[in-house]
C-alpha cells in the first residue's frame, strides 16, 4: 500500500479551484493527480468539477487539461490516446478522463462503451455524487433508491427516487476490460493504489469513486469524509476490484454498521424515516444487502446458492 511519505508535495489540482467547502469531487481529484507518476492529459467532462476549476482566466489544473462536452469525454481521450500512440509516445504519458455520474452513467455511456470496446489505453474515472449537481441536483443512473432530487421529489405519495442505481462496474466488466474498481475518497490509500494500477494496465480502465455532494445530498459540510467512510462500513458502497475478470473485495465489511447511520444525516433522505415511508427504507436496506451478497458472491466471499450454479453434465 501507499503512503504519505511516497507522494509528492506538488499539487497538480489547486488550490484556487471554487468547488464548494466539503466537496467530494475536489478531494477526489487532488487524491487522484497526487496518485499519478507520469506526466499526465486531463479530460474534463462539464460538470461541477470541469465548471468550478476553469472560471477563466482562471484554472486550477498544472497539467494539459481538455474541456469536453457531457456525452463525448471518453471519445476525445481515446484520440489522445490514438494520436500519441501513432507517434510513440503514449507509454510517456497517463491519460485520465474525469466524469461525473451524469456524464458517465447516462450521457456519456455510449462514448465510454466505444472506448473500452476499441481498447484505447486510458483511466475513465467516474466521480460518483449520485445526480446532476451541477445543473440543479437532478436524479441519474446513480441515483439511489428512495433519494429525493428535484426531478424525483419526495411527496407524500411519492418517496423520492423509484428505480435502483445502475451497476456501472458490471457494465464496464462486460467489455473484458483488464482492470476496473470502485473507491471512495474516505479511503485514500486503497484509492490512489487503484488509480496506480489503472494507469499501469495496457488498454482502458475504469474507477468509479464515491465521492459525497453536501449541496446535493444535503449535509453538514464537515461530514464528507466521514459519509463517504459510513457508505462503505454501511455496506451501501462495497469496495471492490476486477482484474481480467477476477472480482476481489477491497474491504470486508462483516459487522456492518446499520444503514440509518449514513442515511440520517442526509436531507435527501430524511422522508424515508416518516411513518408513511417505512416500507420504501425497508426497500432501500434490501437493495442494499441484495447488492453487497451479489459482490461478495462474484469476489468468492459468499458461496453461490446451489440453485444458481450451472448444471453439470451427467457422467
Amino acid at each position: 500500500m501507499v503512503t504519505l511519505k511516497e507522494l509528492s508535495t506538488q499539487e497538480l489540482f489547486g488550490p484556487g479551484h471554487r468547488m464548494c467547502t466539503g466537496c467530494g469531487p475536489a478531494a477526489m481529484a487532488r487524491i487522484t493527480m497526487k496518485a499519478l507518476q507520469k506526466p499526465a492529459i486531463v479530460v474534463n467532462a462539464t460538470g461541477c468539477l470541469e465548471v468550478a476549476s476553469t472560471i477563466y482566466p482562471d484554472t486550477a489544473w498544472k497539467v494539459p487539461w481538455v474541456h469536453t462536452l457531457f456525452e463525448n469525454t471518453a471519445a476525445v481521450a481515446s484520440g489522445i490516446e490514438a494520436s500519441l500512440r501513432k507517434e510513440g509516445k503514449a507509454d510517456a504519458v497517463d491519460i485520465v478522463a474525469f466524469g461525473g455520474d451524469g456524464g458517465t452513467f447516462d450521457i456519456g455511456i455510449q462514448a465510454l462503451s466505444g472506448a473500452l470496446e476499441r481498447k484505447h489505453d486510458f483511466t475513465y474515472i467516474c466521480y460518483d455524487n449520485e445526480a446532476y449537481m451541477n445543473t440543479g441536483i437532478q436524479r441519474s443512473g446513480a441515483t439511489p433508491y428512495g433519494a429525493a432530487t428535484t426531478t424525483t421529489p419526495a411527496g407524500s405519495k411519492i418517496a423520492g427516487k423509484t428505480d435502483a442505481k445502475k451497476d456501472l462496474i458490471g457494465v464496464c466488466v462486460a467489455h473484458g476490460v483488464e482492470f476496473a474498481a470502485t473507491a471512495s475518497v474516505a479511503f485514500w490509500n486503497d484509492y490512489i493504489t487503484k488509480v496506480r494500477r489503472a494507469a499501469a494496465v495496457k488498454g482502458p480502465a475504469v474507477i468509479h469513486v464515491l465521492a459525497p455532494c453536501p449541496l446535493g445530498w444535503r449535509f453538514d459540510t464537515s461530514q464528507t469524509i466521514k459519509l463517504a467512510k459510513l457508505a462503505v462500513q454501511t455496506r451501501y458502497f462495497p469496495l471492490y476490484e476486477v482484474e481480467n475478470g477476477n472480482y476481489k473485495l477491497s474491504m470486508k465489511v462483516p459487522n456492518p454498521t446499520p444503514l440509518e447511520e449514513f442515511l440520517k444525516p442526509q436531507g435527501r433522505f430524511r422522508h424515508l424515516f416518516a411513518p408513511e415511508f417505512v416500507k420504501n427504507l425497508e426497500e432501500l436496506k434490501r437493495q442494499v444487502e441484495s447488492n453487497w451478497n451479489r459482490v461478495a458472491r462474484l469476489c468468492g466471499e459468499i458461496p453461490v446458492p446451489a440453485s444458481s450454479s450451472p448444471s453439470q453434465p451427467a457422467n
